[in-house]
């Protein structure tokens, strides 16, 4: 059953089961491989994709749960704030082996969209379930903490 929706900022349609996971559809249909298959159980935060411009686990969610709406991925995402994170993450040094870090700098932009300025509870509850392999979470705090100085807020 065709679904459409935006992706990246592009009307996308996909004729693929409605029962399967976004992630899926993403990596094998689409073949946009920057969202990463972790665990399945939305629990590791390596498929995290925005929906609707909320950071949500793309395993978790079903095809036919996209319809009409709006999917940014790790390849799409753009404007100042991922700009910010993205300076941030290399001026930081922050990705080690770098298999988790689409979920993380996902995780993290959709966390500045909305807090500007962060507490260290705030990017706690935010990344929390964002499984980093390297342990590079004092990094990732350090670069969300850098990031949100250059945003206005």
């Amino acid at each position: 059953m065709p679904t459409t929706f935006t992706l990246n900022g592009k009307k996308t349609t996909i004729d693929a089961d409605p029962e399967t996971p976004l992630l899926w559809v993403i990596r094998d249909d689409l073949k946009l491989t920057g969202t990463k298959f972790g665990c399945g159980a939305a629990l590791c935060g390596a498929c995290t994709v925005h929906l609707d411009g909320e950071a949500v686990r793309s395993c978790q969610i079903q095809a036919r749960d996209v319809e009409g709406r709006d999917v940014t991925t790790i390849e799409g995402v753009t404007g100042n704030v991922a700009a910010a994170v993205r300076a941030a993450w290399i001026k930081l040094d922050v990705a080690q082996c770098g298999y988790c870090q689409s979920g993380q700098v996902m995780a993290a932009v959709g966390l500045l969209s909305q807090i500007s300025k962060p507490t260290d509870q705030d990017i706690d509850k935010a990344m929390d379930g964002n499984i980093c392999r390297c342990s590079t979470y004092h990094r990732i705090r350090a670069a969300i903490h850098e990031a949100s100085t250059t945003l206005p807020g």
